[in-house]
């Protein structure tokens, strides 16, 4: 008789500097092979500890973990949407997962995560650029309740393209 491995349910929690090698994993992945983010360059992990380094555990930028088993499955974050002073209560939120972990629901949790933190948090709206096309993300956003605002036309050169950007708001 052979036995199934032993899975364990996700666990969400904050992250962490012991993170960064799975994290910086996840994001090359998509920089290299995806028009999702508009990197070009696969990242150090100098340079995500860095972009690390502006989230804490309080406050309007957090970023979240999912495990399973132990191994980093995706993140959702919620940053500084531009550097001026009024626009310090609007974020930007990003979610990205392993590509073996999408479709499982595992970003809208993610995203419920960080809305849940974010409840009595000083943040007036929630904003999301979308790289076009992309239906999942798409769909994973108006889930969690994020309505079109705009379209940025070829605002982006990758692989030899220009590609669109929709954005997205989320009224907190």
């Amino acid at each position: 008789m052979t036995r199934s491995p032993v899975t364990s349910s996700p666990v969400f929690r904050h992250a962490t500097h012991d993170d960064l090698p799975r994290l910086n994993e996840i994001y090359n992945h998509y920089i290299l092979h995806t028009p999702i983010t508009f990197d070009v360059e696969p990242k150090t992990l100098s340079q995500r500890a860095e972009w690390l380094a502006q989230f804490s555990t309080t406050g309007r930028h957090q970023c979240f973990v999912a495990t399973e088993n132990n191994v980093l499955q995706g993140w959702a974050c919620s940053g500084p949407y531009r550097p001026k002073a009024a626009y310090q209560t609007s974020v930007e939120f990003s979610v990205y997962l392993a590509p073996e972990a999408q479709g499982r629901g595992l970003g809208r949790t993610l995203y419920g995560t960080l809305l849940s933190a974010l409840a009595n948090e000083d943040v007036h709206r929630a904003l999301a650029g979308v790289t076009q096309p992309n239906d999942a993300s798409m769909a994973l956003h108006r889930r969690v309740g994020f309505e079109t605002v705009g379209l940025y036309t070829e605002v982006g050169r990758k692989f030899d393209r220009y590609w669109d950007v929709v954005w997205m708001e989320l009224k907190l």
